[in-house]
C-alpha cells in the first residue's frame, strides 16, 4: 500500500467515526486534549498530512475508540 493511500484510509476512518458520533470538526477539536486546530483535522481527514502517533492517540481518546480503530485496515484494501 502506498503511503498516500494509507493516509487517506486513516483519514477516512477518522472522518467516518467522527460523523457517526454526530461531531463536527470543531466539536472534535474541542474534545482533543492539547493544541490542535480544525485545519489540522481537515488535513488529517483528507490524507494530506501524516499525523504523529500521539496525535492519533489524542483523536482516538476524543472519539472514545481504541487507537487500533483509527488505523484498522479494510482486508480488501491492498
Amino acid at each position: 500500500m502506498e503511503k498516500s493511500d494509507l493516509l487517506k484510509n486513516v483519514g477516512k476512518r477518522i472522518q467516518n467515526l467522527r460523523l457517526s458520533k454526530g461531531l463536527s470538526q470543531v466539536d472534535l477539536v474541542g474534545k482533543i486534549e492539547g493544541d490542535i486546530d480544525t485545519t489540522n483535522i481537515s488535513r488529517i481527514e483528507s490524507g494530506r498530512t501524516n499525523p504523529t502517533i500521539h496525535t492519533l492517540y489524542r483523536i482516538s481518546q476524543a472519539l472514545e475508540v481504541p487507537l487500533e480503530e483509527l488505523v484498522k485496515l479494510d482486508p480488501t484494501t491492498k
